[in-house]
């Protein structure tokens, strides 16, 4: 190019200024720009291989939690008379040898009351207070002109969080007020009119002096857990047997009921093989993205972190305690295998135990810090790993900063670049002119010597 300039120049004529102008300015900034667009590009690779990575990672963590959450790896209660009582497991149920009877004698009940019936359920009942006792609490029941009605009456007792709930029901001939308390004997309730208060509203309280009739009264459940006899204030039972709460649904004296439990050991056969396929799939990803290089290298401290998991104690009290004992192994890229046969003796011998790995029990001496599980541990790696100063975390950041630095000198690159342009039009524009005028100059010379030479002729 530079031996075109010279040469164009040099014959003074004939110069494509536009073009001459936007080869200069491209050759300029076109390698610059190259190289950060390449940069760029590279980032960004980096960016969506983290990304990738940090999904797969929280997708493993929060599905492997969900399972467990809504009890899909965890033994399920066996109910003989599914009338009589429901029974739903909780962390902590263990099916070995897992069996009991339960007899209901009677289910808990709420006391109710109601007055009789009113005329007009806005009409005015009579001002003052009353108590609302409940166990023992009471309650101010303040009646006024602003209340004074069935409503009124209704509306003050709910506000009073005692705990008892007023309604209003149409019956025949008017309205009535209907009160209903908690389940069980602490719950039982009176309401009573206050001395100084009008007459007229003792009609409305229930206990000494009070016009409103019993419904049915407050009852505790009682029933018997292979024969020992347990009293509880509702019907949902979740303090007797560790890992199940019952549901007491119909009292049958006399009735017993068996319970036991059953381990779903197809789901944790399906689960392992799920766990090993998802396990490799994130494997995969970190493996992409710490390949690249730059801030991304640091991610093979992640992945060691998850190779260490096979050999983790994830639950105490077994010889059954860590994923290589059910035959989960890595191979020699880091994947991990599953050993079938060393798996269906694992749940052959202690099928507890390999239920334990993915849903650990919960007691006095099994603890999230003693028996984390396969979830436990996951989700801490995840928590480290993306949080502000964990190698996800950092190296999301670092990429995040360096698109920005990126971002930043591309714009300053063409800032430049046009300013460069611009002098580069106004330099050859007056370069233009100046040829010009030479040319002027060289025409009016070359018309003077010619008429010289004429008139020597």
């Amino acid at each position: 190019m530079v031996t075109s300039i010279a040469s164009s120049l040099g014959y003074g004529s004939g110069i494509d200024i536009p073009k001459l102008v936007s080869d200069l300015a491209s050759a300029s900034r076109d390698p610059k720009v190259a190289r950060l667009t390449t940069l760029t590009q590279q980032n960004q690779a980096r960016v969506s291989a983290v990304a990738q990575a940090r999904s797969d990672l929280e997708g493993f963590a929060d599905s492997l939690e969900q399972m467990i959450a809504d009890g899909s790896l965890r033994s399920t209660p066996t109910v003989s008379d599914e009338s009589v009582l429901a029974a739903t497991a909780r962390a902590g149920l263990s099916a070995d040898s897992f069996s009991a009877t339960i007899v209901v004698n009677s289910l808990a009940r709420a006391q109710t009351a109601y007055s009789g019936v009113v005329a007009d359920k806005s009409a005015a009942i009579g001002a003052g207070t009353m108590t609302l006792s409940v166990g023992g609490v009471n309650k101010t029941i303040t009646i006024d002109a602003a209340n004074n009605s069935l409503e009124g009456l209704a509306t003050a007792i709910n506000a009073s969080g005692a705990g008892v709930t007023a309604s209003i029901v149409a019956d025949t001939g008017g309205s009535r007020i209907v009160l209903k308390g908690a389940t069980g004997e602490a719950n039982a309730f009176t309401l009573t009119a206050d001395a100084g208060a009008d007459p007229a509203l003792a009609t409305f309280g229930y206990g000494a002096g009070g016009g409103m009739t019993l419904g049915q009264s407050a009852a505790n459940a009682t029933f018997t857990i292979d024969g020992i006899a347990y009293s509880r204030a509702t019907n949902s039972v979740d303090d007797v047997i560790p890992g199940m709460a019952l549901t007491l649904k119909k009292a049958a004296p006399g009735q017993p009921v068996d319970i036991g439990a059953s381990r779903p050991l197809d789901m944790i056969r399906q689960t392992v093989g799920d766990f090993v396929s998802v396990y490799n799939q994130l494997k995969k990803s970190l493996t992409a993205a710490a390949g690249l290089s730059g801030a991304t290298s640091s991610l093979r401290a992640l992945e060691r972190e998850l190779s260490d998991m096979v050999n983790k104690v994830l639950t105490s009290g077994s010889s059954i305690s860590r994923l290589s004992d059910i035959g989960i192994t890595s191979a020699k890229d880091g994947t991990l295998t599953v050993d079938s046969a060393k798996l269906e003796k694992a749940l052959a011998s202690d099928a507890g135990a390999v239920e334990a790995l993915f849903s650990p029990r919960r007691d006095a001496t099994h603890t999230t810090t003693s028996d984390p599980g396969i979830a436990g541990i996951l989700d801490a790696i995840r928590d480290k790993a993306v949080a502000s100063d964990g190698a996800i975390g950092r190296v999301t950041k670092s990429l995040a900063d360096k698109s920005s630095s990126l971002a930043d000198q591309l714009a300053k690159v063409e800032e430049r670049e046009a300013a460069y342009k611009a002098r580069l039009e106004k330099q050859y524009s007056a370069l233009d002119v100046k040829l010009n005028a030479f040319k002027a100059t060289k025409a009016y010379l070359e018309q003077q010597i010619e008429m010289w030479s004429n008139q020597k002729d």
